[in-house]
């Protein structure tokens, strides 16, 4: 369930680990979702450049921990709030602004991470995907693509933020009918009904 953080949470965080939640439905959305309680607080989760590198790879985009640079960590946190920007600017009918945009542009190239050949065990020459020179940049690009295959004219009108007041989670709905209002049915749907069942049981006996 992702609702407000508890009230006696100490602020700002020493690791955000523990606060991260995956229900965005693509890394670009998981990624912007790094930023907890947008509507109030505005809780940073990427606390350290560990808690980059620990990120990158619990979203499955990296293996292994990498290296993060106090410098990555800057550019991380900008490319997040670029997607942000762009999420916010499509839910309001304008398109993406172009200083979002020039964000995600600057990554996007860094997730192509080219080819090596090498030789096969039966001594023939193939090519493989090679690693990429710098795995965190590499990273970021696979989030810039994703967010910009996002905006485009086909996906973007599925793009959402759950509709509870105390949630500011982005999601993208994969519903068949593109109707989905809550970040998880299961919960942020489950406490409004809730609400609205006690909001109705007082106007009944008012």
């Amino acid at each position: 369930m992702v609702m407000d953080l508890p009230e006696d949470l100490t602020l700002p965080l020493e690791r955000g680990a523990p606060w991260w939640y995956w229900l965005g439905g693509r890394p670009a959305l998981d990624f912007t979702n790094t930023l907890r309680e947008r509507w109030r607080r505005r809780v940073e989760t990427l606390v350290t450049v560990e808690d980059l590198g620990e990120w990158l790879v619990a979203a499955d985009l990296l293996s292994t921990p990498p290296v993060v640079s106090d410098a990555l960590l800057v550019r991380a946190r900008e490319l997040r709030e670029a997607i942000d920007a762009g999420v916010t600017a499509v839910l309001a009918g304008r398109p993406v602004p172009d200083a979002a945009l020039t964000v995600i542009a600057r990554e996007v190239p860094a997730a192509v991470a080219g080819e090596e050949a090498v030789r096969a065990d039966d001594g023939s020459v193939v090519l493989r995907a090679a690693d990429p020179v710098d795995p965190v940049a590499h990273a970021l690009g696979l989030i810039a693509r994703d967010a910009a295959r996002m905006f485009g004219a086909d996906e973007t009108v599925r793009v959402r933020v759950c509709a509870s007041a105390t949630c500011s989670a982005r999601f993208f709905d994969r519903s068949p009918a593109a109707g989905r209002r809550w970040c998880s049915s299961r919960g942020c749907g489950n406490v409004e009904k809730a609400r609205r069942h006690r909001r109705r049981q007082r106007e009944k006996t008012a």
